[in-house]
């Protein structure tokens, strides 16, 4: 039962309309937005509900795009991986989105403000790192890419979205913290610390059972 299971949500992954499908859903939070602001229906401070709004579905999207790989090896489901690159994208996506809402409503685009803003408050400083990491990523996730680099030095170069999730993490800490309000934090803290450990732990694996494979 399972392995027919896998073979028909394999086959579901290679379908044409998989790749758009994913799209359309991943573009959703993105479409709500754009109607709360449009309707006026994003509660009595818009700007702050536009700024955290796309600030939580980044952090999402960096959290469902790590558990892809782990899926895909506890559910033998390969054509997962190829989901992959347009998560991370959707990420960035609304990385940069958060961004524009905060440049925008929260600096008014002043460019000067904003270059005096980003050191001086240290919960913008990781988020702005986080930025610039991912803008690294997003820029060399093509096939191109991975050819100029070579396979090992751009694995070695993306696994800095751990680090960027772990920035995105800590922005949205202190940005809940100054409010008391830490219980979210926990839950998002608690799926990345799985996410991450379960890398830990297989590849800590692995290397246990290479030596035996080789006796």
């Amino acid at each position: 039962m399972a392995a027919a299971a896998r073979v028909v949500a394999g086959r579901a992954l290679m379908h044409p309309a998989a790749k758009p499908l994913v799209f359309v859903l991943a573009l959703l939070p993105f479409g709500w937005l754009l109607w709360g602001a449009v309707a006026g229906a994003l509660g009595a401070n818009p700007a702050e509900a536009l700024i955290r709004s796309t600030g939580e579905w980044a952090l999402r999207f960096l959290c469902i795009g790590l558990a892809v790989t782990p899926l895909r090896v506890m559910l033998r489901l390969p054509t997962l991986q190829r989901l992959r690159r347009m998560l991370g994208l959707f990420a960035y996506f609304y990385v940069v989105l958060h961004f524009v809402a905060y440049a925008w409503l929260d600096m008014g685009f002043y460019l000067d403000e904003i270059v005096r803003d980003i050191p001086k408050r240290p919960f913008i400083l990781v988020g702005f790192a986080a930025l610039v990491l991912l803008t690294l990523l997003a820029a060399t996730s093509f096939d191109r890419a991975v050819r100029w680099l070579g396979a090992a030095r751009w694995q070695a170069l993306h696994r800095l979205v751990y680090a960027a999730t772990l920035l995105g993490l800590l922005h949205f800490f202190w940005m809940r913290a100054s409010k008391n309000n830490l219980g979210e934090v926990g839950i998002y803290a608690a799926v990345i610390v799985l996410l991450l450990g379960w890398r830990v732990w297989h590849r800590w694996s692995g290397r246990r059972r290479e030596p035996a494979l080789r006796a």
